[in-house]
């Protein structure tokens, strides 16, 4: 079964300095029917401007992933963590316990891009933490590459669920295939460009939540970057 979260029918706001789409319930966008799918609970596409950021907040208790796909973004956390993701870069914060942190785009002229994403811990209550990686684009020509796990094998970063979030980057007509293991469910999101999975034709910020299907086939519509979540 597959169900597709159009872009457009993403909650939206434009603060001016942040261009937001929430593909779940979110903020002040809210709707019952999209809190959220199996474990992932969050994914926000983000367009930050020139010399603005987000002040310093706190989180507790979320498994957050930021994925970067334009420009640079600042980061500074109560951890004393200090550094700037770039495309190709995950980072990855347990917030756990509780902590704060700010984000910015210091470019005096180019936006930032990118998807955050929350996933929600199996337990409550960790030691929060930290943790960046940067995987080049070549290991994700045609290939899922696993870049967020719990055991953190292959050299993905860790995190504290059962999920396994994989990206990939597909030129037109090139193609993927992925079992999905019995019982397993699965999150498909267009970063960018267009895909067909499955024989529907999903564009830029379309999400697919899919279930009781084991085989999906993803081929490149155009130059397309996904992210393809594998969840409990």
């Amino acid at each position: 079964m597959l169900r597709i979260r159009k872009a457009t029918e993403r909650g939206h706001a434009d603060h001016g300095w942040l261009n937001t789409y929430h593909t779940f319930s979110f903020a002040d966008y809210y709707d019952p029917k999209q809190m959220g799918f199996r474990d992932l609970r969050v994914i926000n596409e983000d367009r930050v401007q020139p010399k603005k950021g987000f002040p310093t907040h706190p989180h507790r208790d979320m498994e957050i992933i930021t994925y970067v796909l334009e420009g640079a973004l600042e980061h500074k956390d109560s951890m004393g963590n200090g550094s700037v993701i770039r495309p190709g870069e995950v980072q990855r914060m347990s917030a756990g316990t509780g902590i704060t942190h700010s984000e910015f785009n210091h470019s005096g002229s180019e936006l930032v891009h990118f998807l955050q994403i929350w996933i929600l811990p199996e337990k409550k209550g960790v030691t929060p933490s930290y943790e960046q990686t940067f995987f080049p684009d070549k290991e994700k020509r045609k290939n899922l590459r696993l870049i967020a796990s719990r055991d953190g094998r292959n050299g993905s970063v860790t995190i504290n669920q059962d999920v396994n979030l994989y990206a990939a980057l597909l030129e037109q007509g090139e193609e993927i295939a992925h079992a999905v293991p019995a019982g397993r469910h699965a999150w498909l999101q267009v970063a960018r460009g267009s895909v067909a999975m499955n024989g529907h034709h999903l564009e830029a910020g379309d999400g697919v939540a899919i279930s009781d299907e084991n085989r999906l086939l993803i081929t490149g519509w155009e130059k397309a970057e996904v992210l393809l979540f594998d969840l409990a």
